[in-house]
């Protein structure tokens, strides 16, 4: 089968689909409409499914023999205003899929119509994926607690992102760390509270609380190896209530992000250290919360490998771009990875012609159509050479 061509043959109703997401994007965990049109399409296609995560879905395309591959499609939009003009704008106030959800699900449908149309020449299996909540909790990570990698056994797992920086047409594969690991984290730093004129009658959390964010910076310049990249930022800080108050307390949040788990556990012990530490001995205490987030997305060198060998059956290997940095952005997709040997790329949707150069989580994003049939041809792709060659 020219998997391409089976593709653009669906490429008008892809569109179609993605837009009719478009307009309805719903946040996590509240995906109750998606849900019910990607249910629709499955049943037109003869697909089962059953609903997992509460909003998710997994769906099994069944071939033969027991070997199988997951394909996984991320569901929930942004709170986010879109100010974009088009016909096919968001329509619910405050929400809008500005990260490109509504393309991958359009993708995957896609990929399941090709796969679907050929399930007798499939020596496997093809389960289909469909996760809420990517941007909050980590729907992946519940998904695999109610099993969706099992009945069928899945031995690997392909996922990809949309990305404005590759132009449309091109993918981009990159081996080892793909996506950092997350640490939210929240401190409140405890002194005593006294007149703004009487500070050495007080012990001053603001004075404590500069010294500790210039000294956790150094965990960055000076205790990380400059070829490991790592980021501590510190997003918000709230203290007191009026210019001549030293207030009781001061509280700090930000995130840790890491590509290794190695570094991960260093970067958490040494900030609790350095805390605590200038803390106690500028006479104050510290009460720390560091949230273990997702972890880093790992791609395996074999179905890496696979793509590499696969990606040049559909597009030239000029389209075919090595990405030699990771992103310290965080994606749920790491849960796959840590249980099942994965695939993660991007799929380029950029087009500076068409003006589609916004950044995903912002309130003009968008993507070059044109990039739909050729991810779900890929994504069929993949899954039948993951299938059906040695």
């Amino acid at each position: 089968m020219d998997f391409l061509k089976k593709a653009m043959e669906h490429k008008k109703k892809l569109i179609d689909i993605r837009r009719d997401f478009h307009k309805e994007p719903e946040l996590g965990l509240e995906e109750y409409k998606t849900s019910q049109k990607i249910k629709g399409y499955l049943e037109s296609m003869g697909i089962e499914y059953r609903s997992v995560a509460k909003t998710g879905i997994k769906a099994v395309i069944r071939g033969k023999g027991s070997k199988t591959i997951a394909l996984r499609a991320d569901m929930d939009a942004l709170p986010i205003e879109e100010k974009a003009q088009h016909e096919y704008k968001s329509q619910i106030p405050g929400k809008m899929h500005a990260c490109g959800h509504d393309a991958h699900m359009a993708v995957l449908l896609g990929a399941a119509m090709i796969l679907k149309d050929m399930e007798n020449e499939l020596n496997g299996n093809v389960v289909l994926l469909f996760e809420p909540a990517e941007e909050t909790v980590g729907g992946a990570k519940l998904m695999i607690e109610e099993g969706v990698l099992e009945d069928p056994h899945v031995d690997a797992v392909i996922g990809l992102h949309v990305g404005e920086n590759l132009q449309c047409g091109t993918i981009g594969l990159k081996s080892g760390a793909v996506n950092a690991a997350s640490n939210p984290f929240s401190v409140k730093i405890r002194g005593k509270g006294a007149h703004g004129a009487h500070p050495d009658m007080g012990i001053d959390p603001i004075t404590i609380t500069c010294n500790i964010i210039n000294a956790l910076q150094t965990m960055i310049s000076r205790e990380t190896s400059p070829t490991e990249p790592a980021v501590l930022t510190i997003g918000a800080i709230h203290a007191g209530t009026a210019e001549n108050v030293i207030p009781d307390e001061v509280e700090f949040k930000g995130t840790i992000r890491t590509l290794s788990m190695e570094h991960r556990q260093f970067m958490k012990s040494r900030f609790r250290e350095i805390v605590e530490g200038v803390s106690a001995s500028m006479r104050g205490s510290a009460e720390i919360n560091i949230i273990d987030g997702y972890p880093c997305t790992y791609n395996d060198d074999m179905m890496l490998k696979l793509a590499w060998e696969t990606a040049p059956e559909l597009i030239h290997s000029d389209k075919i771009i090595e990405l030699k940095e990771p992103s310290m952005g965080v994606e749920s997709f790491a849960y796959f990875s840590m249980e099942r040997p994965s695939l993660y790329y991007v799929l380029g949707c950029g087009n500076k012609e068409k003006g589609i150069i916004y950044p995903g989580h912002n309130s003009r994003f968008d993507i070059d159509e044109d990039c739909l049939p050729l991810g779900s041809a890929l994504q069929a792709l993949l899954a039948y050479n993951f299938l059906n060659k040695k």
